[in-house]
């Protein structure tokens, strides 16, 4: 059994109680993990091409509002 499988069968035997504090916490894990993703992409440049390109369509008026 991997450790995928076996986090799987833990988190489907909790309790009610224990489920919703394990989705509070893992959804702040995932949050974190984003940001922390997002602000390494974003010190390397890999978000420069989007940025232009949404600042291209802002001043050239076809951006959409979304």
């Amino acid at each position: 059994m991997t450790t995928v499988e076996m986090v799987e069968k833990a988190v489907q035997s909790l309790p009610p109680a224990d489920l919703a504090a394990f989705r509070r916490w893992f959804a702040e894990f995932d949050a974190a993990a984003w940001d922390t993703q997002i602000e390494a992409d974003a010190t390397t440049g890999k978000l420069d091409a989007l940025a232009t390109e949404a600042l291209a369509e802002y001043r050239s008026g076809t951006a959409r509002e979304i």
